[in-house]
């Protein structure tokens, strides 16, 4: 058995999964806001609970916003900055006294998509999560591809590509940088392009409702950005020419992208010819703790 954690910044979900990839059990709980200690033992809790409602005992993989530093071993660039700083893994281990395998939640997403989602039959597979912040995966031959510094697959903090005369690229982001993908492509980035447009406070979600019913503000802001993500992505095709972009998170909800990406992503791309496919997430909210399961193969070394 297989036991898949997601630490998201509002909920601990946990999945058990069979050696098929058949759910066994799925629990979620509130995340401790802010507390470090008490966030290890809701983990531990969630793990305890799962053995003793199935009856075995499970490897266990974490999905977990940011990643683990090469240097230090601490978690970094989380946006659930309680982590930050920590040894997590380790401190997980000696909690669960066992090893722990710990991957970024985006590489998560893609994993559990390659293996048994929307790319289960695609060798290179880029994973995109479109919601609170952008983050990417990459998958080759179903092995999460890290990078020597653990930082594959953050195309979200790289700039806006090929920027119009109307984008402004001094957008600060978090990170310390200007201009950053995720500034743009995020919920709150569409939101705030609406905001800048009409002057009205709303969400994500309530842009893409309003463009449904017909608003033109709102459904000029989605033409705005199926253009950016039309052009970021194109990036990934010219660096990784992946064989499919599978996408998750809040925003991949939106039908239109479908359609509206494949032709725009080929304007910009380094080819006569474009044709990757671009879908949506098999598994939706549940792919990363699916994939957290799945940093553990079918037979463990």
């Amino acid at each position: 058995m297989r036991i898949g954690i997601d630490l998201g910044g509002s909920k601990i979900e946990v999945v058990a999964l069979a050696d098929d990839g058949t759910t066994l059990l799925r629990r979620r709980s509130p995340t401790p806001a802010g507390d470090y200690a008490a966030t290890l033992n809701a983990v531990a809790d969630l793990v305890a609970i799962t053995e003793r409602e199935t009856g075995t005992t499970g490897t266990v993989g974490i999905a977990s916003p940011g990643a683990e530093s090469t240097k230090t071993g601490l978690i970094k660039n989380s946006n659930s900055t309680v982590l930050n700083g920590r040894p997590l893994r380790r401190d997980l281990e000696q909690k669960l006294n066992r090893e722990v395998r710990l991957e970024n939640d985006a590489n998560c997403f893609a994993l559990s998509e390659a293996i048994d989602g929307a790319a289960a039959q695609a060798r290179v597979v880029f994973g995109v999560i479109l919601g609170t912040g952008v983050g990417g995966g990459l998958v080759i031959d179903r092995q999460v591809l890290v990078g020597r510094n653990r930082i594959a697959g953050e195309w979200g903090h790289n700039p806006l590509p090929w920027p119009d005369r109307r984008e402004d690229l001094n957008v600060p982001c978090y990170c310390g940088k200007t201009g950053c993908i995720e500034r743009f492509l995020s919920g709150p980035g569409l939101a705030r392009g609406y905001h800048a447009a009409t002057s009205r406070e709303v969400s994500a979600q309530d842009v893409v409702a309003r463009a449904a019913s017909g608003d033109e503000a709102a459904r000029a802001c989605l033409r705005i950005y199926q253009g950016r993500l039309a052009r970021s992505l194109a990036t990934i095709v010219n660096l990784f020419d992946p064989d499919l972009i599978v996408l998750g998170g809040g925003l991949s909800n939106i039908t239109e992208l479908y359609a509206a990406l494949p032709p725009l992503i080929a304007h910009h791309a380094f080819s006569d010819a474009i044709d990757t496919p671009i879908v949506r997430a098999a598994h939706g909210d549940s792919s990363g703790v699916r994939g957290a399961a799945w940093l553990w193969p079918l037979q463990p070394a």
